[in-house]
């Protein structure tokens, strides 16, 4: 699944000469966390509702805090340095660079230009979607040797018995040369699924991590 798929493409944006007050006021009504800045249809930067309640002076200690926030401009706290992303990219990829930068959105540019943005939330949702877990079905995993044909031949099975396979992905193994492959499958009881596996001389795990013989 590309980007494109799923970004905001109305972006609410501020110019770097707008007030601290003005990004204030628009965070807490339209409900948003991420404020990219532009200047002439250019992302110049980006500001957070973190950044901005860091900046605040207490009232506590400042009785002048409005006049601050309306004096005080975007352009004195963005950041600058804005991790963006392409309308073409695909959204493991995005979920990627959020996780390794540490970053709740990225702006998505193409040509130069804004054109909409990806929340940590957007991304997380659609990889729920993607793997299934919001669908009726069970959690399977099968310990295969790291060769390939592995997942023809597991597949085979599932075939046999007539249950759909709703996700696939991989993860890695703990034992060497092996990987593991982890199906959710369309049905609330895969235990015949899970015999039919290990008969076949795998080593399967069913619904919270048990092997079929605990099950």
């Amino acid at each position: 699944m590309l980007i494109e798929e799923i970004m905001k493409k109305k972006v609410i944006t501020v110019e770097p000469s707008e007030s601290l007050a003005a990004a204030l006021r628009i965070t807490k009504e339209r409900r948003i966390r991420h404020l990219p800045v532009v200047e002439n249809q250019v992302l110049v930067g980006i500001v957070t509702d973190t950044d901005l309640r860091d900046v605040c002076p207490s009232k506590l200690v400042n009785e002048d805090q409005d006049d601050l926030l309306q004096k005080t401009t975007i352009k004195e706290i963005m950041n600058t340095n804005v991790i963006t992303a392409h309308p073409l990219d695909f959204v493991e990829d995005a979920a990627s660079v959020l996780y390794e930068f540490r970053i709740g959105c990225l702006p998505v540019i193409h040509k130069g230009k804004l054109v909409g943005i990806v929340t940590e939330s957007d991304v997380l949702h659609t990889l729920v979607e993607l793997l299934g877990v919001n669908q009726p079905s069970s959690h399977v995993e099968v310990t295969v040797d790291d060769k390939p044909g592995m997942l023809a031949d597991i597949a085979v099975i599932f075939k046999d018995l007539k249950v759909n396979v709703t996700s696939i992905y991989l993860k890695p193994s703990s034992e060497h040369g092996k990987k593991i492959l982890v199906f959710r499958v369309q049905t609330m009881d895969p235990r015949r699924v899970c015999l039919a596996i290990e008969k076949a001389g795998y080593k399967v795990k069913g619904p919270l991590g048990l092997s079929y013989g605990e099950m």
